[in-house]
């Protein structure tokens, strides 16, 4: 449906423009200029009532004059002047429309916003693709229909033959940078698109139109914001299911980075931490700057190859071979140690002075007796404890090292590389063979890294876990009716806890009071020392107002606490509902890990776990994944913390009970999911974490409720 769709936008058979120019520095002339440049054999209709011909072509004094229906209009317009000529194209029968003109909501004026709105109102009711606005334009290089005006397509030599990756971003700068250092690499584009506002089409339907096209193996992009988080989701599993890499580039890792993103395109940036975590879980290649992102694009050529995160380095310096070793092991990738038969094979070519355990120093003694470097690649191909072999020579002697490399990638699928200080004369006879070339050091391993991560998740399977919304819980749907009909925006901490526990949630042993007596009985049935704390839906963060007290240890203590909590909420909050206190009997101290679940305003509900305290608030030591989680998935979450190894034997102390931790946070999953729309936000801080064998309790637990309809819609007026 999407590639059909697309079809006349990013394949057009014919292209009008619009405010066409002669001058190719003007936006109407560039891509008109571009079309004529490169040899594009579809009709062309320049529309400029200034001239009767432009370059030879004749030109049209307006739409109407057209022949006839276009597959594709390019608009070089103002932006009060984009509806207006839309409509016009649309009669005229123009299939599929570019508008390049700014000053839509990118501006983040009021006038710009309204126009937008104006705009997706106009592209909605014309039903037709309409890229934009603030675009810079497509180049299908393939069929060499321009619609961009960029002088990179004029100044870099489009690719021949090879067109399997196609480059969409958010960004026409971005898009000319990438596509400039990329081929530069060799890569052969077969589309660029620069998607622009996405008033209308948005990323993810243009990432879908590649994934459904057999000839595109390679996607890379440019990422702000995306606003279709299920269907980029529903298509990037599909490539990560045909071994179809996907890399992107995703921005917004900082305040001012997300600040900026926002200001920029108007788009939605989300959390970049929730971002990072679908894009692991898709098995993407996330890439960290622009040329990063085209360095992963020219690696992608070579995506057949076996790769992972275990190194062997062979170089002619000790130094160098120390240096590389510090910079990949800070970026992920372990420099195993030999084993023995492999250096023994190693050192009947190499001198005693030189290293063969790993990095492998093949010392200058290489330069003349470069046919022993058929013996190592063989000896390192053959063991299993290497994933990938990187070569690092001068380019005079990578040339001589070259047939042995060659002959080697001919025998063995596992990757080859090559890290070259001198332009050696053979590249393009290595890359043919499947083994990738580097010039600089830093770009090499920063590329070769995140490569060898996404090789290697790509051969485990990928995670899947059924969809479907699990069964509610009688106990659990009787608290949220109930609080509905209160016209409750969050259920107080006993409610709260009632309903995590249907699920199957431990939690600790209390009671809801409604008066000092009634705590000060509650303690002596649960035992010294106790914890009391007030108890309302409206005070969702009780210490913070003095609404908690610890360690109880006498009936006098209770009696006593229950007037202070009471008394400094109704002072603290004065508006808000007192239900009383709950009374808990106090656990002793533990591991404290909190585990939450909000909603992403682009890819739904996404559990947050991380350790408690100053671990969370300072530290910020955790980690997400989107809904549903199981147990599995929920114990890689934990081991995936900087803190994991606090969960296991320290000083003594024996492991603690993750397997409980992971199996209660699958039912928190549970619990949020079959709650259908009804919870906004779950948080269990702290759950405390007990030894091995002795499961998990919960201490405290906050659910607020999702605004019901008629809210929405009075918050909406």
């Amino acid at each position: 449906m999407t590639a059909h769709r697309l079809e006349p936008l990013i394949n057009p058979g014919s292209i009008a423009i619009l405010g066409a120019s002669a001058d190719p520095g003007r936006v109407g002339g560039m891509p008109f200029q571009l079309l004529l440049q490169h040899g594009y054999k579809g009709p062309i209709y320049p529309i400029n009532p200034k001239y009767p011909e432009i370059s030879g072509v004749r030109c049209y004094s307006d739409i109407e004059s057209l022949p006839g229906p276009v597959d594709l209009i390019a608009l070089a317009v103002g932006a009060k002047d984009v509806v207006p000529q839309l409509r016009r194209a649309a009669a005229k029968g123009i299939r599929s429309a570019v508008v390049f003109a700014s000053g839509f909501a990118e501006t983040n004026e009021e006038e710009g916003k309204r126009l937008q709105k104006e705009f997706q109102a106009c592209v909605a009711e014309l039903g037709i693709p309409v890229a934009g606005p603030n675009c810079m334009g497509f180049a299908n290089l393939a069929t060499h229909a321009y619609t961009a005006f960029a002088s990179v397509f004029r100044n870099i030599e489009p690719p021949k033959g090879n067109h399997e990756t196609a480059l969409i971003t958010q960004s026409g700068n971005v898009c000319a940078a990438v596509y400039t250092l990329a081929r530069a690499r060799g890569v052969g584009f077969g589309s660029v698109i620069n998607t622009g506002n996405e008033a209308s089409l948005e990323f993810s339907e243009y990432l879908e139109y590649f994934a459904e096209d057999p000839g595109t193996k390679t996607i890379a992009g440019y990422v702000e914001g995306l606003r279709d988080g299920e269907r980029f989701r529903r298509v990037a599993a599909r490539l990560r299911d045909e071994g179809r890499p996907l890399i992107l580039l995703k921005i917004g890792d900082t305040e001012k980075g997300a600040e900026a993103a926002a200001s920029h395109t108007a788009s939605l940036a989300g959390s970049q931490a929730v971002y990072r975590s679908v894009f692991e879980d898709l098995n993407l290649m996330m890439a960290e700057d622009l040329a990063h992102l085209a360095d992963l694009t020219y690696l992608a050529r070579f995506k057949e190859r076996t790769a992972g995160r275990r190194l062997a380095i062979l170089t002619i310096s000790g130094a160098l071979g120390a240096l590389l070793s510090d910079k990949f092991v800070k970026a992920g990738i372990d420099i195993p140690t030999l084993p023995a038969e492999v250096q023994t094979v190693l050192r009947s070519g190499i001198p005693t002075y030189g290293m063969v355990a790993n990095p492998v120093d093949l010392t200058g003694n290489v330069v003349n007796q470069h046919d022993f470097m058929r013996d190592a690649l063989a000896a390192l191909e053959g063991t299993d404890a290497v994933d990938m072999i990187l070569v690092y020579a001068p380019g005079y002697l990578l040339e001589r090292l070259s047939p042995a490399m060659i002959e080697a990638a001919g025998r063995s699928n596992k990757l080859i590389v090559a890290m070259d200080t001198g332009n050696a004369r053979t590249r393009g006879d290595l890359e043919a063979a499947g083994i990738p070339v580097f010039e600089d050091t830093a770009r090499g391993v920063g590329a070769l890294a995140s490569f060898a991560a996404w090789s290697e998740r790509s051969r485990k399977p990928a995670r899947t876990l059924d969809a479907s919304r699990p069964a509610a819980k009688p106990a659990a749907d009787v608290v949220l009716a109930s609080a509905r009909r209160a016209g409750a925006t969050a259920l107080n901490e006993a409610d709260a806890k009632t309903f995590v526990s249907a699920y199957g949630v431990p939690t600790v042993p209390e009671a809801a009071v409604s008066s000092a007596e009634d705590a000060a009985a509650a303690a002596e049935r649960f035992g010294f020392p106790v914890v009391l704390k007030v108890l309302s839906p409206d005070i969702l963060h009780k210490s913070d107002i003095g609404g908690v007290k610890l360690g109880l240890g006498s009936p006098e203590a209770v009696r006593a606490a229950y007037a202070d909590v009471v008394e400094a909420a109704r002072r603290a909050c004065p508006g808000a509902r007192i239900d009383g206190a709950v009374v808990q009997k106090q656990e002793p101290p533990g591991l404290e890990v909190l585990v939450g679940i909000t909603r992403d305003p682009v890819f739904g509900p996404v559990m947050t776990v991380g350790l408690g305290g100053i671990f969370t608030e300072v530290l910020k030591d955790v980690g997400h994944r989107l809904l549903p989680v199981d147990a599995e998935a929920a114990e890689a979450m934990v081991r995936s913390l900087r803190g994991a190894p606090l969960f296991g034997s320290v000083r003594g102390r024996p492991p603690l009970d993750v397997a409980a931790l992971g199996r209660t946070m699958a039912a928190l999953s549970d619990a949020f999911l079959a709650s259908g729309d009804a919870i906004a936000e779950l948080e269990i801080n702290p759950f405390v974490v007990r030894p091995e064998g002795a499961g998990v309790v919960a201490l405290d637990c906050l659910i607020t409720l999702s605004p019901q309809p008629e809210q929405s819609a009075q918050e909406a007026a």
